[in-house]
């Protein structure tokens, strides 16, 4: 779970508008592209305010990415509420991200733009994918080099995903082909059988 640390109202609003002028900015180009001058116009405040809350603009996009990742992983942790199988769970993530994807492309978007550090598996919010990863290795279900490199391999498997979805606004159904092909390729290449592959495929083939 990622904290933020304790403000007082006044900074509190302020932080809240700069942060919400980010997610317009970053919905229309990269951070790369967005002065800081253009980032204080569009909240309305005073360009000092900027830097009482974050170093500089890799700050900033890191903390607007951790909003919406915030809010993509609670989604995650309830629809996978009650299942024990880590592999099932695994692919619930990716499952739920590509319906975030078609339900929330402009947050998609600010997400893949200002996800930096979101492959580390130090990373507060990969917490539940890195357990998934470690319970599916040691009940046998994925391969050894999946240990190490399962995390890295699904996270970016999930990024080309919602990338692709937000870029070619695919309608339902070929949505649902592109992420049933997603989730049988990525649990074969972390070592699932095809068989248990494919039933936990089918088992939510009307997602999403």
């Amino acid at each position: 779970m990622v904290s933020l640390p304790l403000l007082s109202p006044r900074a509190a609003r302020t932080r809240g508008a700069l942060i919400a002028a980010g997610f317009e900015l970053l919905a229309e180009k990269p951070i790369d592209a967005i002065p800081i001058d253009e980032v204080v116009a569009r909240a309305g405040v005073a360009k000092g305010s900027f830097f009482n809350h974050f170093a500089d603009k890799a700050a900033f996009a890191a903390a607007i990415a951790d909003e919406v990742r915030l809010e993509l992983e609670e989604r995650i942790t309830t629809a996978n509420a009650g299942e024990a199988d880590p592999l099932k769970r695994i692919a619930g993530g990716m499952r739920v991200g590509a319906g975030f994807a078609m339900a929330q492309p402009k947050r998609t978007i600010v997400l893949l733009r200002s996800s930096a550090s979101s492959t580390l598996t130090s990373h507060p919010l990969n917490r539940g994918l890195v357990d998934d990863i470690e319970a599916a290795f040691r009940a046998g279900l994925i391969r050894d080099a999946a240990r190490e490199a399962g995390v890295l391999y699904w996270l970016g498997l999930c990024q080309v995903l919602l990338a692709n979805l937000v870029e070619e606004l695919p309608g339902p159904a070929a949505a649902r082909e592109r992420l049933a092909a997603m989730l049988m390729l990525g649990l074969t290449g972390l070592g699932a059988s095809p068989e248990r592959a494919q039933a936990i495929v089918d088992a939510g083939s009307a997602e999403p």
